[in-house]
């Protein structure tokens, strides 16, 4: 499911949001899992098809559409709003590997939506990182918020980098099952 697509099924999904933020966590969970397959297109189509990476920024993703949903206008297109966090996860990702950012493929979202104060949004990260154990948070900290490569992190945590590999898994994945069973 492309931009255009979530654009056309954009009433299910807004309908979900309005659930989830309502209380209803069944209907936030489908919400998240909805937009599994269109975010996963958004990545690869702009990754060239690393797996890694595009299931990382999914995850990354849907935890900011977790933790922000709160700041979603229900007068404006939820499709914008996803797509505009995935733009800028995606942007975070190019600039933490050293990569000039690919704007242009992605100026139809330019005004779509403006993150909310990012001191809250570190707070909320925070808050999130501090309910999975302490090496795994460390560990994502170190990668995915620090932007250090792989070995940096090693080096800093003083562990090896399979170790390194298999927290940030680990915590990923420990962070989006928290998402889906609607962390607040």
């Amino acid at each position: 499911m492309g931009l255009m697509r979530m654009r056309q099924g954009d009433d299910r999904l807004r309908a979900l949001m309005l659930a989830g933020l309502a209380g209803d966590s069944v209907a936030h969970a489908a919400l998240l899992r909805a937009l599994l397959p269109p975010l996963r297109g958004f990545f690869r189509r702009r990754l060239g098809g690393r797996d890694d990476d595009v299931e990382d920024l999914v995850q990354e993703t849907l935890i900011a559409v977790h933790q922000r949903r709160a700041t979603y206008d229900p007068d404006r297109p939820l499709g914008a709003w996803v797509y505009a966090i995935a733009r800028y996860k995606l942007i975070d990702r190019y600039r933490r590997s050293g990569r000039t950012t690919p704007l242009d493929d992605m100026a139809e979202l330019a005004d779509e939506f403006t993150f909310a104060d990012a001191s809250d949004a570190r707070a909320d990260v925070d808050r999130l990182l501090d309910t999975i154990p302490e090496k795994q948070a460390s560990v994502l900290r170190a990668t995915r918020i620090d932007g250090l490569s792989t070995a940096e992190a090693a080096q800093r945590l003083g562990i090896g980098e399979s170790d390194v590999k298999v927290s940030a898994h680990r915590g990923l994945k420990a962070l989006a099952a928290r998402v889906k069973d609607g962390w607040r």
